[in-house]
């Protein structure tokens, strides 16, 4: 006969449990925590400048050449560009789930090397920036100051020296950037009539800055081989680059044999500016700068966020009097509620365990036995889901939660056995434990097998649903094999130790209980017998009961994940093309002031010049981030995000100027902007963009017939939006080249 070795053998079971819980325990430390797994293809960014050009320009000089080279690079699914009016490109290459996205910046950024030749030489003068996008946003910082002299530009470059890279080396921070940055340049304001009396034009302006704006390197006296015996060798320096806008102004650009000289100032004005002043930010109403902390994939997304407080509290020790910072937009703060939710889920779910074993128990002794099972098997998960490369997130702890009812139920079945046989047969609890495995060794184990044979394939499935749920159905069936585990091992070995024979009469209310429990249980094999004996009828009800749920399944509403109350609303205005910053910056003022008057609102971060729908800076759009007050200071519907978001769109009354919109983020931070689809129209024809924009509107109006797309508009809306190139945001400027040739100037 063969004896169950962990019955006599009680420390190595103990051993063996708290190996499990250690090792769990451990992984807890170290897992990442994020709102859900990582389902988001990783994206590639490629970033080109074209000072002066239209959108059309910058996309058959700079998108075409770039696109045609990057296009078929390894595990592509696609790529799009879009090209701003302000003479930027932004082309986005997503890749497969999976990809290394170190490795895909590799090949793209080898695929644009090939490209570089054939780009405008302005654009290759500016440089081409090739990263890996993180699209997770972990915060939003801002830099304000109270005292007059630090106006946005000095922050602006204050930040960028001082409190970027700092940032950057943080651990879990996959990126920081400015938005917006408004780096120091020298700005030469030409005046034309100066320029027709010399006969000059701005391009032998930009050659002669660029002459004696240069740093050079010199060379070395005395270097080796000389003819003669030295005794030292001396490096030169020259005069650099200028250091200031004095400097400029004394730039030479034009003299004669006569020592007459042309200098800079005499034709043009000079000052020291910012490079670009078609964005600015405001935090509730004032100036400021605002920096983005993007999320590394698999990092801690609350302890990389707690590590970014913490250095900034060290940096603003340094920082110049009357200069401060804020936190106003947070993305932590709905993943650290909702995993506080599941964690208060968790412990409920334990607490009822416990009460509903005991109940039908009836004894601490025997209670005490499956309780122990529960911890060791959800702990030793948490080894299991580091071993795998999972995370701490809303799905994995839902697993757990409902994993704790089933891994009570393979020490329930070995303690039910063993009381059973000391009960019938009066064995004392060690010889009642062995016979009870030799008649449950089998059974636990098919339990095990046919609770995994359930979950594992949900890790085989594939798309987004595949990769939202295998960490889901994973974590389940890692938590019922260690309670396998313990039933076969720390199970037994405690009813060996702790149970003791013979029962007493139970306490009145047990008594109850147990009466009323067996009214219910003859009701039920009542029932049975009933059906037994009309089997037609029992086919009939179960037919029945499957087309409800098939009728309900297909009948309520689906979705990846539901929408929830993130604590945030976007706000979009957008202007009609070609409507200048100044105009941009009002409606934004009027929203502004507008929001901050709402009790439910607790900060206002707003961009003028940025597009959202179409993620490029753009003077006729806006956009304001609105974080809203802590949910427990919300209690009414009205005050949701939702609902506010609705009540947002009512500021199209007082807004003349602008079409506003206002949403929620999006559930899966990346999948998209406005927490909807996206759909692109393409112009494989070559008809030009006047072809595409009918097109295009043509599908919206078609769109908007739709019942489930009802809210759909045709310029923007809360389930579709265009983004559309007009003409009327350029002035297209006819050149007559005969002319210009026979008159001398370049063209």
């Amino acid at each position: 006969m063969k004896i169950n070795p962990f019955i006599d053998r009680p420390v190595f079971a103990a051993v063996i449990a708290i190996v499990f819980v250690l090792a769990g325990l451990v992984a807890m430390r170290v897992l990442p925590v994020e709102q859900y797994p990582q389902i988001v293809p990783p994206q590639v960014l490629v970033q080109a400048t074209y000072p002066g050009a239209s959108a059309e320009t910058v996309a058959q000089t700079v998108a075409a050449p770039l696109e045609q080279q990057i296009n078929g690079v390894e595990n592509m699914l696609y790529m799009q560009s879009t090209n701003s009016s302000v003479g930027t490109m932004r082309l986005t290459i997503t890749f497969q789930i999976g990809t290394n996205p170190d490795q895909a910046t590799i090949n793209v950024n080898n695929r644009v090397q090939r490209a570089v030749s054939t780009l405008p030489a302005e654009v290759t003068r500016q440089g081409l920036i090739v990263n890996k996008q993180s699209s997770s946003i972990l915060a939003l910082i801002t830099m304000s100051a109270t005292d007059a002299r630090y106006d946005s530009i000095f922050l602006s470059n204050y930040a960028l020296l001082n409190v970027i890279d700092e940032l950057k080396r943080i651990p879990g921070v996959g990126d920081a950037s400015l938005f917006g940055a408004k780096d120091y340049s020298m700005r030469i304001w030409l005046r034309p009539d100066k320029l027709a009396q010399y006969d000059l034009t701005p391009g032998d302006i930009a050659i002669a800055i660029r002459e004696q704006n240069a740093q050079s390197a010199a060379g070395r006296f005395g270097e080796e081989p000389s003819q003669n015996d030295l005794a030292f060798t001396y490096s030169v320096n020259t005069e650099g680059r200028l250091p200031d806008a004095k400097a400029f102004e004394e730039i030479i650009v034009r003299s004669d044999s006569n020592a007459a000289t042309l200098r800079l100032k005499d034709i043009a004005r000079v000052e020291l500016g910012a490079q670009n002043y078609s964005f600015t930010a405001t935090l509730n109403g004032s100036p400021t700068v605002p920096i983005g902390v993007y999320l590394q994939p698999g990092a801690n997304a609350l302890g990389t966020l707690d590590a970014v407080k913490t250095r900034m509290a060290e940096l603003k020790r340094n920082f110049p009097q009357g200069v401060g910072y804020s936190i106003p937009y947070d993305t932590t703060l709905f993943v650290r509620v909702s995993i506080e939710e599941v964690v208060h889920t968790f412990v409920e779910a334990m607490i009822l365990v416990i009460i509903v074993v005991f109940i039908f128990l009836q004894n601490w002794r025997a209670t005490l036995i499956p309780v122990l099972a529960v911890p060791v098997s959800i702990l030793g998960t948490f080894a299991g889901m580091y071993v795998l490369g999972f995370s701490i997130n809303l799905l994995t702890l839902f697993g757990l939660v409902l994993a704790i009812g089933i891994v009570v139920d393979d020490a329930i079945v070995v303690l039910e056995n063993v009381e059973r046989i000391m009960a019938t047969e009066k064995l004392p609890p060690r010889e009642a434990a062995i016979r009870a495995m030799q008649e449950v060794t089998g059974p636990v184990i098919a339990i095990v097998l046919v609770l995994c044979a359930v979950f594992i394939p949900v890790a085989f499935m594939g798309g987004l649903a595949g990769e939202m749920y295998r960490q889901f159905a994973v974590t389940i069936a890692v938590s019922v094999t260690i309670s396998g585990i313990v039933a076969l091992s720390l199970s037994p070995a405690l009813c060996a130790l702790i149970l003791k024979p013979g029962h007493h009469e139970p306490a009145a209310p047990f008594r109850w209980f147990n009466q009323v429990f067996e009214r219910i249980t003859e009701g039920y094999t009542s029932g049975v017998r009933f059906l037994l004996r009309r089997a037609l009828l029992g086919l009939v009800l179960f037919a029945l009961l499957i087309a409800v749920t098939s009728f309900l399944f297909l009948r309520i509403p689906g979705g990846l994940v539901p929408d929830e109350d993130q604590g945030s609303v976007f706000t979009v205005a957008l202007l009609p093309p070609a409507a200048s910053m100044t105009r941009t910056q009002n409606v934004m003022d009027t929203v502004n002031k507008s929001l901050m008057e709402r009790p439910p609102v607790s900060d206002v971060i707003s961009f003028s010049g940025f597009d959202l729908l179409a993620g490029v800076q753009k003077p006729s759009a806006g956009v304001s981030f609105v974080q809203l007050k802590d949910w427990k200071e919300r209690h009414e519907a009205s005050q949701s995000a939702a609902a506010l978001a609705q009540s947002f769109m009512a500021l199209n009354g007082p807004v003349k100027d602008a079409m506003v919109l206002a949403f929620t983020p999006p559930p899966i931070l990346g999948m998209s902007n406005t927490g909807g689809f996206e759909a692109y129209v393409q112009d494989r024809g070559g008809a030009g963009p006047q072809p595409l924009i009918d097109a295009t509107q043509k599908l919206v109006e078609a769109a908007s017939k739709r019942p489930e797309l009802k809210r759909c508009r045709a310029r923007s809306g809360a389930f579709m939006s265009t983004t559309l190139p007009f003409s009327a945001e350029t002035i297209r400027s006819i050149c007559s080249r005969k002319r210009t040739s026979a008159s001398g100037p370049r063209i």
